[in-house]
């Protein structure tokens, strides 16, 4: 499996399914016409909304740009859904109880958007209790990322680093790096400001999981606009694990080596402007509540059983936190739930070790 180009991944699953062959070159174009040299033209960088601190990099955008590589489908060969429909959870007869979903919830909304729907577009460009939203998923790195994004959209560029989807937006056509979720200079924008995304949390759980947490979800439907099997994963199958998913081999070398675990064991990561911190899932699931630091700020891991999940947030005072059930107890003896703790919250993510070690080879890692 290891000798396979994304390409072959690809192009294997579309001829596996008679209707895959009429949607590979289906791609709306919301963000104008194209021309030769596959500019969409567009905004200026205000139209992509941006956070007020900025992500650590792991080298200077430039030096990411030379690192990029072609992962077989040219810019929109993978097209994003920028048209998303949606169903109850009892119409979404297409689900296994065991099969992975990206969750989230805001102001009365839930959402589910399902893994095997999402390796085969990678964005969905959709709106979440009145913000537009882009929810992304990278299946080499296994990481899933919810990102603002105003009035433009965000479209597949073709292009990986470290094995890692490289987005960009339609308004200035920057490069987005999906885990640094910052802007670094491309074909299509040679000098971008140098400015990191408005994040989001997905919660990586299973159908039955979300389904049991949030009754009232809906779902992203089938009815995506593409001729697609979605029965069919083109990287292999997480419901059972297998293919891509279950071994240790790799389509594209890593950007940094680490052979500390295996290359695919899932770490909770966390990174600030101060550093990056990995929990090793595997223990935050066993022992509930793990200390560390990001930088020199002391931080708190607290995994949720409710939807197999972890969370991490700065805890400067170094209060102490115990499970309690599926909750916690703080130090006053107040329970909360996982995902409330009376902290400072720090986007956290499921990601490869490899893909994360790539990316932030002085990660604090906690096992």
């Amino acid at each position: 499996m290891g000798a396979l180009s994304r390409r072959q991944f690809l192009t294997a699953a579309a001829l596996s399914s008679l209707a895959g062959c009429t949607g590979a070159g289906t791609v709306s174009d919301p963000g104008g016409a194209t021309d030769e040299s596959g500019s969409t033209g567009g905004a200026g960088p205000d139209a992509v909304p941006t956070s007020d601190e900025g992500l650590p990099l792991p080298t200077e955008p430039s030096a990411l740009r030379r690192q990029a590589r072609s992962g077989g489908p040219a810019k929109d060969g993978i097209p994003s859904i920028d048209e998303p429909e949606f169903v109850g959870a009892d119409a979404a007869d297409y689900l296994d109880p065991g099969d992975p979903v990206f969750g989230v919830a805001r102001d009365g909304t839930a959402k589910a958007y399902p893994q095997k729907i999402l390796a085969q577009h990678e964005i969905v460009n959709d709106e979440l209790a009145g913000t537009n939203v882009a929810v992304t998923y990278c299946p080499l790195t296994g990481t899933v990322q919810g990102f603002e994004r105003g009035a433009t959209t965000f479209g597949v560029s073709g292009r990986l680093i470290n094995s890692n989807l490289v987005m960009y937006d339609r308004a200035t056509e920057a490069w987005w790096p999906q885990i640094l979720a910052t802007s670094i200079p491309g074909p299509w924008n040679e000098d971008p400001e140098l400015r990191s995304l408005r994040e989001f949390r997905l919660v990586w759980t299973t159908w039955e999981q979300w389904r049991a947490h949030r009754p009232e979800t809906t779902v992203l439907s089938t009815r995506t606009g593409h001729a697609k099997n979605y029965e069919r994963d083109p990287y292999g199958s997480y419901n059972p694990r297998g293919g891509y998913y279950d071994g240790d081999s790799l389509l594209f070398p890593a950007l940094n080596e680490s052979d500390r675990f295996p290359k695919k064991t899932v770490v909770m990561g966390a990174r600030t402007a101060d550093g990056a911190a990995a929990f090793l899932k595997r223990s935050l699931r066993d022992r509930r509540v793990m200390t560390g630091t990001i930088g020199e700020v002391p931080v708190i891991a607290v995994s949720d059983p409710r939807l197999d999940t972890g969370y991490v947030y700065r805890n400067p005072d170094e209060h102490g936190f115990e499970p309690d059930g599926d909750a916690v107890t703080g130090p006053d003896g107040a329970s909360h739930a996982p995902d409330a703790l009376p902290l400072d919250r720090i986007h956290t993510f499921d990601a490869m070790w490899f893909a994360w070690a790539g990316y932030y080879p002085d990660t604090d890692v906690y096992e």
